[in-house]
């Protein structure tokens, strides 16, 4: 016997239009009405993300919509730009129940809240193939004060926020490597959420508009993603390895196993905010990360030329070949 499956309007309004924002319109109309603040630019950016590429099937309904909402959010973070709303296409596969839609739904309603980012509109539509969905997000800057990754300059400190290769480690640690014996299961746990569970920096942005000089997320790596921003802003870079900020959990696993370093400095998830501040600038904009609860770390300098940037470590230097993740 076939099952009885709502309309898609139902759906929409049974699951959706509750989270939805004020420009939204209720989610019943065909687009979405924003204006923005009289003197800003409009950010736009895009994420789409596909089960078993981007997350497992077992995650959480929840867990799946905080992540997709997220990492765009880290996006806006990193351009300096404050959110003001988003688009989800959503394509369910065969076998979607409605239990699942309304966990992904107040999922993403508690993340639309957290990051001050509300659903404004989007689309719902049936897949065949994986669960895959997209989530556009819309934020908001001063005219002409986007911080942009292909201004770094020479002489820039090199700044991250947070910790490095926690999410790395937390994917890692569902295959029950040897390694994960000797953590605590508050260890582990901490892995497996900033694996889950990024938290954009979206708070930083005012400070980030303010002292930046260029700016990225880590989505896919910190050497890759370093390599990137260097080569888009026709710099290189010099990085002190023993400065890349690791939490406990991460730093407990590289003692155990050495070789994982290169695992948390080439893998991605982290969602931490990348930046380059001229030297004059840092005081200020550790004092104001400081103020909102943000760790800030100086793990390097740009320096002119054209190479992949160089990770010191134990009186060595080393150039990371692999890039950032690529889908193609």
């Amino acid at each position: 016997m076939s099952v009885q499956r709502p309309s898609e309007d139902s759906l929409i309004a049974r699951f959706f239009a509750p989270i939805a924002g004020e420009g939204g319109l209720g989610l019943k109309d065909d687009a979405a009405c924003l204006t923005p603040q009289p003197g800003h630019d409009l950010i736009l950016t895009t994420d789409a993300l596909v089960e078993r590429v981007h997350f497992l099937p077992e995650d959480a309904p929840g867990s799946i919509a905080r992540k997709a909402l997220g990492v765009n959010v880290s996006d806006l973070a990193a351009k300096g730009a404050d959110p003001a709303g988003f688009l989800l296409s959503l394509a369910l596969p065969d076998g979607w129940t409605e239990g699942w839609l309304a966990d992904f739904a107040a999922g993403l309603g508690e993340a639309s809240r957290d990051f001050a980012c509300p659903l404004l509109g989007g689309d719902t539509v049936k897949a065949r193939g994986p669960l895959t969905l997209s989530v556009t997000a819309v934020g908001q800057v001063p005219t002409g004060r986007m911080v942009q990754r292909t201004t770094a300059r020479a002489g820039d400190l090199i700044c991250v926020t947070g910790t490095i290769g926690d999410a790395a480690l937390g994917l890692k640690l569902r295959s029950a490597p040897a390694w994960s014996d000797g953590l605590s299961p508050d260890e582990k746990a901490h892995l497996a959420e900033r694996y889950l569970h990024p938290q954009p920096r979206h708070r930083l942005a005012t400070a980030l508009r303010s002292h930046a000089s260029a700016a990225m997320d880590v989505s896919d790596g910190l050497a890759g993603d370093l390599a990137k921003m260097m080569r888009a802003s026709s710099v290189s870079a010099v990085v002190e390895a023993d400065q890349v900020p690791l939490s406990a959990a991460a730093t407990q696993v590289v003692r155990a196993s050495s070789e994982l370093l290169d695992l948390a400095l080439t893998g991605g998830d982290d969602y931490e905010i990348l930046c380059t501040v001229p030297q004059k600038s840092l005081d200020s904009f550790r004092q104001e990360a400081d103020s909102i609860g943000i760790p800030l770390s100086v793990i390097g300098r740009v320096v002119s030329g054209s190479d992949r940037p160089v990770f010191r470590m134990n009186g060595l230097e080393r150039r990371y070949d692999v890039g950032s993740y690529q889908h193609f």
